[in-house]
């Protein structure tokens, strides 16, 4: 049996990976997005569009940073639920 640790310190797990499919429900989302941004971007001059593509690409970093930070809360989370399953519950 591996050790799902040590495979995750070697890279053999990617975090990323694990979920890679899009449901149907965010696959539609996704989709809705995409048209509403070409719609919008159809509008623009090319000034304004040079504007709109600096802000989705400032608004990428944005959620980059922001999902690693909420994938590392939950990953804390879970080693405290775990720790407290495991290890705090034997005192009595």
């Amino acid at each position: 049996m591996s050790n799902i640790i040590e495979d995750f310190y070697y890279g053999n797990i990617e975090p990323q990976e694990v979920n890679s499919e899009l449901t149907p429900k965010l696959k539609k989302k996704l989709s809705s997005l995409a048209d509403k941004e070409e719609q919008f971007a159809a509008r623009l001059n090319a000034e304004d569009k040079e504007l709109f593509q600096n802000y989705v690409s400032a608004y990428i970093e944005f959620s980059t940073v922001s999902n690693a930070d909420s994938f590392i809360a939950g990953f804390r989370l879970g080693a405290r639920f775990t720790y407290d399953t495991f290890i705090s519950n034997q005192k009595g």
